[in-house]
């Protein structure tokens, strides 16, 4: 009998454990400090938009493996398609930094250079991030 009260003890102290893990895809992260913003904004040459849009997107592909990424959002002006907007978020600006150093950053970079006209960058902290599933 003690067997059988130890066995549906041991049952139930494991159903609480399993209760208490987060579900699959509810995982959360803790977030020590504000994430580091940036809002880019180029104005692409006419004639190599399709090149930069393709570009941008085997970066931003590439760079979701990078440590210290959150987020990299690309959209173009519904009144000028040669006007594009980059939303990124990175855990911290050393993250941002060492990205803008490696390899396929610069890559990317010589591979655009001659594609921009010209780009305003902004740096903001984070206040508050709410994002719904995709």
């Amino acid at each position: 009998m003690f067997k059988s009260f130890a066995v549906t003890g041991f049952a139930i102290a494991l159903g609480f454990a399993a209760w208490l893990l987060p579900m699959q895809g509810e995982r959360a992260t803790a977030q020590p400090g504000p994430l580091h913003i940036l809002v880019v904004e180029y104005e692409i040459v006419p004639a190599e938009i399709d090149n930069y849009l393709k570009a941008i997107k085997e970066l931003v592909a590439a760079a979701v493996n990078e440590p210290g990424f959150r987020q990299l959002s690309i959209a173009v002006s519904q009144k000028d398609a040669n006007h594009v907007l980059l939303f990124e978020s990175w855990d911290n600006k050393a993250a941002l930094d060492a990205f803008l150093a490696s390899d396929l950053f610069k890559k990317y970079a010589a591979a655009t250079s001659n594609m921009i006209a010209n780009r305003n960058i902004r740096a903001f902290s984070s206040v508050s991030t709410h994002i719904k599933g995709m």
